[in-house]
């Protein structure tokens, strides 16, 4: 008799498909994917909004399961595309973030995971020149270059996350990466681990 696979080794439009006629199947994504979305939310309009967008994009996604297309074994990018369109709602909220951030680059830590914490420290002396810098693209420009930056997507990713062709994510990701070098005078405030991210 085999052992039960892992829940890791459980592909995410497994769980989908078992989740449409058993819907607790779907609570493993959430614990798959939910913090990893909350970083995200964090950094972009601060931690009080994050809780409630993690919880509205997974009532979303549950809603729409039956929709979703099987031969994407990773569910992924279409979370990050549903919180994407959430947080676009947000915008004045997140222009009003950067704005606070320009004021006051040392704010408080998000309270988290360990990675997170350190991801934050690390951010933090950074932030004062960076802020301006996302302020300053369009949301579609600031939409690609932040799942990738910090959404951690692949150019593929973040196409099927938004809707929109891999030519248009390369052109997007393109003209945002000269934007934020202009804004930063051709440096990069961030640790080495993260410059080929924002400007390779």
């Amino acid at each position: 008799m085999t052992a039960p696979p892992t829940a890791r080794s459980v592909l995410d439009s497994d769980l989908i498909a078992e989740s449409r006629g058993r819907p607790e199947a779907f609570a493993t994504l959430f614990d798959r994917y939910a913090a990893m979305l909350y970083r995200y939310v964090s950094r972009r309009l601060g931690p009080e909004v994050a809780e409630d967008l993690v919880g509205e994009t997974f009532l979303i996604a549950f809603g729409r399961r039956d929709h979703y297309d099987l031969a994407y074994p990773d569910a992924r990018p279409w979370l990050f595309g549903i919180v994407t369109k959430l947080v676009s709602r947000h915008h004045r909220a997140e222009a009003a973030r950067y704005r606070a951030l320009m004021r006051n680059p040392v704010d408080a830590v998000v309270e988290g995971h360990a990675e997170q914490v350190a991801s934050e420290v690390t951010a933090r002396a950074s932030r004062s020149v960076l802020a301006p810098a996302l302020a300053g693209l369009s949301q579609g420009d600031r939409d690609v270059l932040l799942l990738i930056a910090w959404g951690d997507l692949s150019y593929e990713e973040v196409a099927h996350a938004l809707g929109i062709p891999v030519g248009t994510v390369r052109s997007r990701l393109n003209r945002a990466r000269r934007k934020v070098r202009a804004v930063l005078g051709d440096t990069n405030p961030m640790h080495e681990q993260e410059e080929d991210r924002w400007t390779s």
